[in-house]
């Protein structure tokens, strides 16, 4: 069986993006609405005020590095915009419990 090349990057390249809160700009590219993949440069590290927050403390998960709520909700806004790609092409997801309150409000 030959391994079949991965050419995602070259169909769908990662873009900037920039973090609403701090400016940390990544880059990005979103293959779904669940599955965001992000390449942080040296300056967004610096820049990100949740990466900081996650400094080495002991233990065995010391500074582990979660993720940014700030940034990831920057990416979501970008996307639903239109200003970062979603590869899948599927429409946003909506939640039916919430359009069913709002309708009653």
């Amino acid at each position: 069986m030959a391994v079949r090349p991965d050419v995602r990057l070259e169909t769908a390249p990662m873009q900037a993006v920039s973090c609403g809160t701090c400016g940390a700009r990544v880059q990005a590219r979103k293959s779904s609405w669940e599955q965001t993949s992000i390449q942080w440069t040296d300056e967004a590290v610096a820049s990100c005020v949740e990466r900081r927050a996650s400094s080495p403390r002991p233990g065995p998960n010391g500074g582990t590095f979660t993720g940014c709520v700030a940034l990831r909700d920057s990416l979501r806004e970008a996307a639903v915009r239109g200003d970062l790609e979603v590869v899948s092409g599927e429409p946003l997801p909506t939640n039916p419990d919430a359009l069913h309150e709002e309708s009653r409000s």
